[in-house]
């Protein structure tokens, strides 16, 4: 009669054969592979940082993102303080002149623009830039002194200006053309112009606006003109915003680029025709929509809180939907032990730890190849080509542990259906969270019926 077995010996025999010991080494082995999981993160965000340092150096090369701002008419006048002081038992009367400045914001604004970018590219890195061609119809009243109790006589009509609000200044391409229905004016640059502005997305930063002057030259009041027309040739990358500063503004821009996002403040007042090859949007904006006043004296007035306009998006931001991806990580690998691990008990068969480490490191290898191959080819054919890669890849090796083809066929079934699942929620952006719950509710029914019959305790 052979000896009954050492308590040693039943100890490690329990060891091999418990569930519960296999369930708890499985979930270690998730938890260690969740470092170099967040290392993958990392490494994405970082390529990410690199992109965007590649896309502000092209920018600064050629132009930044452009903001435009006006026109703004500017009226210089005279002064006049008086002030009473006791002298030696004596009033006197003090008179002090300082020259201020009015500025007064059209009543109608007309702006219509096109938009025709190009790619600019920095090795394996893309930026989008544009060229601008911008027309702008600006009617002014009559400037209301009175409203200040400012005579006529103190105005200085003849050093009266019209200042317009560009961002950034290379972006000027060709002489700007301002004119009125009889003259046509010469401009010159100027470092400010009285107002600032602000970016729609920071609201506690406001920048000092740079710009063109144009003098106009009046003798007085009654050589002010009706109807301004201004054109531009600006040079601008990814962004072009308009600051509404006509009582009524309206806008009207077209572009041959087919993703662009319409950001800001206030959106189209019309919905926005986009095709595959170009896009068109039109503003309305009154002056009730906008926080800043009609005109002003002097201090420099903050214009921001209303600017609008259009991004023009790269088609496919690989980085944005890797990232995302990647953060899906933890439940691809979740999923895939826990498929192994049912094919495991249901199959009868013995699956050592060290293996699921290896098919856990080729599943975190998968989006090495996911980024690196998005980068050159888009991350659409780059996630079909590192899925096909690494569930062929897992499945071979399954072998040498499954034995039975059709566990084989099963396991590289399910990790498909992983795949594919994690695809549609990362392309479906608006509907994921929806699509993701339905989804992992289905997986986790199909393994609740593809389980009912295991034997969890053994007779």
């Amino acid at each position: 009669m052979d000896p009954s077995p050492s308590l040693i010996d039943r100890f490690n025999n329990w060891l091999k054969e418990s569930v519960m010991i296999k369930l708890l080494s499985i979930g270690f082995l998730i938890l260690l592979l969740l470092i170099p999981s967040a290392w993958i993160q990392s490494l994405m965000e970082e390529r990410q940082a690199r992109s965007r340092e590649v896309i502000s150096e092209i920018s600064s090369k050629w132009s930044n993102g452009q903001t435009l701002v006006g026109p703004v008419l500017v009226v210089p006048f005279t002064k006049i303080e008086k002030t009473k002081r006791w002298e030696k038992n004596v009033l006197v009367e003090e008179v002090s002149e300082t020259v201020e400045r009015a500025f007064f914001l059209p009543d109608q604004l007309l702006i219509s623009g096109s938009l025709h970018p190009h790619v600019r590219h920095r090795g394996i890195f893309d930026a989008v830039v544009y060229d601008a061609e911008l027309e702008m119809k600006a009617t002014f009243g009559p400037p209301d002194f009175s409203r200040w109790n400012i005579p006529d006589g103190q105005v200085h009509w003849k050093d009266a200006t019209l200042v317009t609000g560009i961002s950034d200044l290379r972006g000027i391409s060709e002489n700007p053309l301002i004119k009125s229905t009889a003259k046509t004016y010469l401009s010159e640059p100027i470092n400010h112009i009285g107002v600032s502005t602000q970016s729609w997305q920071s609201a506690d930063q406001s920048t000092s606006m740079q710009g063109v002057s144009t003098a106009l030259g009046w003798q007085s009041k009654a050589d002010m003109f009706d109807t301004l027309t201004m054109q531009f040739q600006l040079k601008g990358s990814e962004t072009l915003y308009i600051v509404p500063v006509g009582k009524t503004t309206e806008v009207n821009l077209k572009g041959s680029w087919p993703s662009p996002s319409f950001e800001g403040s206030l959106l189209p007042s019309q919905e926005p025709v986009i095709s595959e090859s170009d896009f068109s949007a039109r503003w309305k904006v009154l002056s009730f929509n906008r926080p800043f006043a009609q005109q002003w004296l002097n201090q420099e007035q903050h214009l921001g809180g209303s600017s609008f306009g259009v991004r023009l998006d790269l088609p496919a931001d690989q980085y944005q939907k890797s990232i995302r991806t990647a953060k899906y990580g933890q439940l691809i690998i979740i999923l895939a032990f826990t498929a192994l691990f049912l094919v495991e008990i249901a199959g009868r068969v013995r699956i050592h730890p060290f293996q699921y480490i290896l098919v856990g490191f080729a599943l975190i290898i998968y989006y090495t190849l996911l980024l690196s191959i998005s980068e050159h080819f888009g991350f659409d054919r780059a996630y079909g080509l590192a899925s096909v890669s690494t569930i062929t890849l897992v499945g071979l090796y399954s072998v040498t542990f499954l034995q039975k083809r059709a566990l084989v066929l099963l396991f590289s079934l399910l990790m498909c259906v992983f795949y594919g699942f994690i695809f549609v929620i990362v392309q479906a952006q608006d509907y994921s969270l929806l699509i993701g719950s339905v989804g992992l509710f289905l997986i986790v029914a199909a393994m609740m019926y593809f389980s009912r019959t295991i034997k969890w305790y053994r007779d």
